[in-house]
């Protein structure tokens, strides 16, 4: 986890402590702070700015989150070491619309994008999950959040039934610790999440890198 917090790092940490009191409660991960967030703090494969998985002609046409969901459904989760023999690749979207496979990231990026479409305000996440019955393992990813009537919804674009892809922040918020989200106006946020793993000692924890699994919760 340690390549996650670079030195500029500090600086957003300050920020974050002062920021605690707000919001959710004093220890919560998804306390948010606006701060500029570069592109590679997001994963080892994210080099592109996040306009740019806005350009190019998507040949997917939606008009609901019904037909984005019925879409994914058709796609398949393969790892990065699978697909392209390494470890983490940011796939455009028009390349997953073509290659129809991909991990978390590539299946997120796709689906913020054709939310944006449908005129949703979604924001991309990337931080961590807890997968159930497997609390030592430190497993990063990325995920999907849009409200509905002030609601905040969770999607996990990867998850294999429609039920599991979305499902209220309030059931889910205790499984996932938030690092950075970028929002459809390509502003970056930064999260409490990201400073207490940065400060907690994972060291002696079991990691898998971005989206090299998919917890078998979302594959069911």
């Amino acid at each position: 986890m340690a390549r996650l917090f670079p030195r500029w790092l500090r600086r957003l940490n300050g920020a974050i402590f002062r920021l605690s009191t707000r919001i959710f409660a004093p220890n919560s991960p998804w306390k948010r702070l606006k701060f500029p967030v570069p592109v590679t703090a997001f994963g080892l494969g994210s080099h592109r700015q996040f306009a740019e998985y806005f350009d190019g002609e998507s040949r997917v046409p939606v008009e609901s989150i019904e037909s984005i969901i019925e879409w994914l459904l058709t796609c398949e989760y393969a790892t990065d070491v699978d697909l392209f023999h390494e470890r983490d690749v940011w796939q455009h979207p028009s390349a997953f619309e073509e290659l129809r496979r991909g991990d978390c990231e590539d299946f997120a990026l796709w689906a913020w994008r054709k939310l944006a479409e449908i005129g949703i305000d979604a924001e991309f996440y990337v931080g961590r999950v807890v997968p159930d019955g497997e609390p030592d393992i430190v497993r990063q990813h990325a995920w999907v959040m849009y409200h509905v009537d002030g609601a905040p919804f969770l999607f996990e674009p990867a998850a294999r039934t429609q039920q599991q892809m979305i499902r209220p922040l309030a059931d889910v918020r205790n499984r996932y610790v938030p690092h950075f989200a970028v929002d459809r106006r390509f502003r970056t946020w930064a999260f409490r999440g990201c400073l207490l793993d940065s400060t907690s000692d994972r060291g002696r924890q079991r990691q898998t890198p971005p989206g090299s699994r998919l917890p078998q919760a979302f594959l069911r």
